[in-house]
């Protein structure tokens, strides 16, 4: 492991052990309930690494994305990772929906394959890492649901301890797994801004180790493993767009973050283009990107039927803001209606069964087809980023659920009309 972390507002770099979680100067002062300032980013060697990540060095490899890419991850070895393997997902052609979509270049990111079911478990998997080599042994997060779960799982594999701090409403399946993980579950009664800064001043209280999305630098780290495997499962290429569920706006960033680092080892020649697709009812990044403005104003009451993002106070949002400027991207805002018929969408057409915040990553892909952003002779892989089974009472307003019938033919051939 060699990498320092680098302030992504004023540049300063600091080595690993002088700083936990952000900048001191540029967070010092900030305040709570806002997008945070002082980022850290993992900054590597890339001439000298270069010199040993090569296309030839890769063909070589086994083991999932922390093991075939450890020289661009912040841990000494990859077995430290949880024995939960995250990573090395699918890449889904989706040859139905290109046709619903009318759209012959669209590939769909299957993230619910991970071990607990959603995009998450990357940066859990690489934050457990880091606490083991760090021997930290209660790791702790706020979340609205699948950073909890993947948290709790991935802790749970290695013998750790961890706290989970959810908001109320998190959906009852999300509860569940987090239980049956064995973490200490905090509900909150707030939002999940509210546990955020909870969790914050829990772990400043008791000495817990954070695993809180943009707070942990480790979290952005992560999740740019899904950009180094699209870039392998493309035949080592960049696709034109990469579409993104986006609430806190990490993931976002780690895709983003993956694709620099490729370009930065002359692995890849560009990073494509960024969309961040929001719900209506939560959506202040978008609100922010069509003023043209770095500032997010957050959002009070969010209300949404995709609870994965229904983030009020992007930590991540000034990050997004620049990544999709330096990248000339695009972001979308999606009502709960067209969430609802993406699911179905995305079921009848792949046999895929997203959650509605994964949903909403093609719904927002529709939109973006349909206005010409996203245009027809490019390709655009949309991320799945949670399964269905996260919150089946969402998936089951989007369908019509038969009425049982006598067991008879005729009450059959009544049925299929």
């Amino acid at each position: 492991m060699s990498f320092l972390f680098e302030c992504t507002e004023c540049k300063k770099h600091y080595l690993p052990g002088e700083v936990l979680y952000l900048c001191p100067a540029c967070s010092a002062g900030a305040a709570s309930m806002e997008p945070l300032r002082g980022i850290l980013r993992c900054v590597y060697d890339s001439g000298a690494i270069s010199r040993l990540l090569t296309r030839e060095a890769l063909r070589l490899r086994n083991g999932s994305t922390f093991a075939r890419y450890i020289e661009i991850f912040p841990i000494e070895s990859a077995e430290s990772v949880p024995p939960l393997m995250a990573g090395a997902t699918p890449l889904r052609p989706a040859v139905n929906l290109r046709r619903a979509l009318g759209h012959d270049g669209v590939w769909v990111k299957d993230d619910t394959t991970q071990p607990t079911a959603s995009f998450k478990d990357r940066a859990s998997a690489l934050v457990v890492a880091a606490a083991r080599e760090g021997d930290r042994d209660t790791i702790v997060t706020a979340s609205t649901g699948n950073a909890a779960t993947a948290l709790a799982g991935q802790a749970a594999s290695v013998g750790a301890k961890s706290v989970i701090f959810v908001p109320q409403s998190a959906p009852a399946a999300k509860l569940a797994q987090i239980a049956v993980f064995g973490s200490m579950l905090v509900p909150v009664k707030g939002t999940y801004d509210e546990a955020f800064e909870l969790s914050i001043a829990a772990c400043e209280e008791f000495g817990w180790y954070n695993r809180n999305t943009a707070y942990n630098p480790f979290t952005v780290e992560g999740k740019k493993g899904a950009a180094l495997e699209i870039w392998e499962q493309m035949g080592c290429a960049s696709p034109d767009w990469v579409v993104v569920p986006t609430g806190d706006g990490v993931i976002l960033a780690g895709i983003e973050k993956g694709f620099a680092d490729l370009v930065a080892l002359g692995l890849a020649d560009r990073v494509p283009k960024l969309a961040a697709v929001q719900a209506e009812g939560c959506c202040p990044i978008y609100r922010a990107w069509e003023k043209g403005s770095l500032e997010i104003e957050p959002e009070r009451k969010p209300r949404t039927i995709a609870d994965s993002i229904s983030v009020g106070v992007p930590r991540a949002g000034r990050l997004v803001m620049r990544a999709l400027s330096s990248c000339g991207g695009a972001c979308a805002a999606v009502s709960d209606e067209e969430i609802l018929d993406a699911i179905v969408l995305l079921g009848n057409t792949t046999g895929v069964f997203a959650e509605p915040a994964a949903a909403a990553a093609i719904a927002g892909l529709k939109k973006l087809i349909d206005s010409g952003t996203i245009r027809r002779d490019e390709s655009a892989v949309a991320l799945v980023t949670g399964s269905g089974l996260k919150d089946v009472s969402a998936a089951s307003r989007a369908v019509t659920i038969p009425k049982a019938i006598e067991p008879t033919l005729q009450a059959l051939k009544k049925l299929i009309g």
